[in-house]
């Protein structure tokens, strides 16, 4: 089950999630500062994976293809920002 309202402490900004796509891996830091939330500038680095799903607030980004508990993930600033 995945919360849909994530929102990153860090950044301040909310947490995008796009079904079927992964994160190149040349995304970086810049990438993500200059092109969040503009979904049109994404695009660029985003691929095309059935069962996936890419995550990315202003400062992190994860690629989630199987399974994951992202609360063990100590570098990720994220929490609900509550429904």
């Amino acid at each position: 089950r995945t919360c849909d309202q994530l929102r990153c402490t860090a950044c301040d900004f909310r947490v995008s999630l796009f079904n079927d796509y992964i994160w190149d891996q040349s995304c970086d830091y810049l990438f993500f500062r200059n092109n969040m939330p503009e979904l049109s500038k994404l695009r660029a680095k985003m691929i095309k994976k059935k069962g996936a799903r890419a995550y990315a607030c202003q400062c992190s980004w994860r690629s989630i293809d199987e399974l994951t508990d992202l609360q063990i993930d100590q570098q990720l600033r994220w929490v609900c920002g509550k429904h």
